[in-house]
């Protein structure tokens, strides 16, 4: 099938010929924690058929923005993941982020959610709150609920986040998802609620 395009001679319109369609940068943002298998995507992105997920990301690879990786010997065991590319696909969608946290309202029965989506204003929270002076990297664990973990970095070039728990942390959240959307909305304070690391020491809570 010929892709569409805007046809419009201008950067906007030809980042928006790649990354415009329905679902290709929820995909982006999926990816962003890291690789995922096609089954983990699925899973992840509530509301997507297997037909439209297969089409993106054959279009995201077309476009130089995914790969896919063989991790096994079996057909079929391979993951996706972001190029360089791709990554700086990053503050695209942390902008995007930022201009929706006032939107992130009343939450609709029919709304689906995942304990990673709020990752990018939990990473704008914690950076916020650990005002990196001197300039060093700070790790931060978060547990919302019972869903799987991921983890914040953030380093004087930016923020990022990852599956998993990180090794060594520098501190941990662990909240609800009420509060956690309370967090990314802005309305509740990160600081009484991070459990922080001090060298060979045990996790202890802001003052």
């Amino acid at each position: 099938m010929t892709r569409r395009s805007y046809g419009h001679y201008c950067t906007v319109g030809k980042a928006l010929d790649s990354v415009g369609d329905r679902w290709s940068l929820l995909v982006v943002r999926e990816l962003c924690g890291g690789p995922r298998r096609y089954s983990d995507l699925f899973a992840d992105l509530p509301g997507i058929s297997t037909d439209m997920l297969a089409a993106r990301l054959r279009d995201l690879e077309s476009d130089g923005i995914v790969e896919r990786r063989r991790i096994g010997p079996r057909a079929g065991s391979s993951v996706y993941e972001l190029t360089e590319s791709g990554r700086r696909l990053r503050p695209v969608l942390d902008a995007l982020s930022a201009w929706g946290t006032d939107r992130l309202d009343g939450r609709a029965d029919t709304d689906a959610v995942r304990a990673h989506w709020l990752a990018f204003p939990l990473g704008r929270a914690i950076a916020a709150h650990l005002a990196l002076d001197p300039p060093t990297v700070r790790t931060v664990n978060i547990r919302i609920g019972t869903e799987p973990a991921f983890h914040i970095v953030v380093t004087t070039a930016g923020i990022t986040h990852r599956d998993g728990d990180a090794p060594s942390p520098d501190a941990e959240l662990r909240v609800d998802l009420s509060t956690a959307v309370e967090l990314a909305r802005g309305t509740a304070d990160i600081g009484p609620l991070l459990e922080r690391r001090a060298a060979g020491t045990e996790l202890e809570h802001d003052a």
